[in-house]
């Protein structure tokens, strides 16, 4: 089935408007997903797109003088470049320095912003605008300052990329990322507005099939291990079995993801690893 072409500019609901950045490409499939969120004349932007993408910056512009609104503020969901690259050209277009809101990053910097300056924000702060409120909610996983902002009045989620439309999320940490995806869960909501990819209109069944995919990949694994006992195992080991019919030129890929499971079963004390590349279940070396 082909994928569903995502107009630049639509209006998903009374209170949110979807503003494509513009910037497709594998890993932002047909670009990212800025919102601008609110019923009255100042409304919130959530993301904002790539470094001066002049395509965008033009259509934040018309999307704005079409509502006959202004921008009230910005809010961001984590780090990436594709989210908060678009932050100084949208403070150039309006001549202001817009308050630009996100969690702070603990393991590096954050992006640096030349025409304004960042408010860091805590979890579960909560953002209003006219006919809206915003809730922060920590979501690592993907990143670790990676927040998901729920919408009151829709009881909607906009998830950033923790929830993808249409495709799978790059995850930095599983065991937080398994986390959200139960807290997501928790928030129970009736859409999902992602970082990129359609709307999700069935959020709990979607929820309920990545935390089910990737607790079945982890009992895969283990199941690996025990069979495999007193043999050293690299990821691309266990890809070769656990992955078995799946295209070679996907196996570094998926090794990537059975590391990140690997990973995630050391912090639980199931594997153990001396160098991240050699695995082995944590019952062995009390043998």
């Amino acid at each position: 089935m082909a994928a569903e072409v995502l107009p630049k500019y639509l209006q998903l609901s009374q209170r949110v408007i979807r503003i494509l950045g513009c910037n497709p490409g594998p890993a932002t499939l047909q670009g990212t997903n800025t919102y601008l969120v609110g019923t009255g004349k100042r409304r919130i932007l959530v993301d904002t797109g790539e470094v001066d993408n002049k395509e965008y910056l033009d259509l934040v512009k018309s999307s704005l003088e079409q509502q006959n609104v202004e921008l009230q503020e910005i809010i961001l969901t984590h780090w990436h470049h594709d989210h908060v690259g678009g932050v100084d050209g949208i403070c150039r277009l309006f001549g202001q320095k817009f308050r630009t809101s996100k969690l702070k990053r603990l393991s590096m910097a954050d992006m640096k912003l030349s025409e304004t300056s960042y408010t860091f924000i805590s979890d579960k702060q909560v953002f209003k605008t006219e006919g809206a409120t915003l809730q922060v909610h920590h979501g690592p996983g993907h990143s670790e300052d990676h927040i998901v902002l729920k919408l009151e009045e829709e009881e909607a989620v906009f998830s950033g990329d923790t929830i993808l439309g249409g495709s799978t999320a790059v995850i930095e940490d599983l065991q937080e990322y398994m986390k959200t995806l139960h807290q997501l869960l928790d928030l129970d909501p009736k859409v999902i507005y992602p970082g990129h990819g359609p709307v999700v209109a069935k959020p709990k069944e979607v929820l309920a099939y990545y935390i089910k995919h990737r607790h079945d990949r982890e009992q895969q694994i283990v199941q690996y291990l025990k069979d495999n006992r007193g043999k050293p195992s690299t990821a691309m080991d266990i890809v070769k079995v656990v992955y078995k019919g799946v295209p070679e030129n996907v196996h570094l890929m998926a090794a990537n993801n059975v590391t990140l499971h690997l990973k995630k079963l050391q912090k639980e004390n199931v594997t153990v690893s001396e160098d991240d590349k050699i695995w082995r279940l944590a019952s062995e070396s009390r043998m």
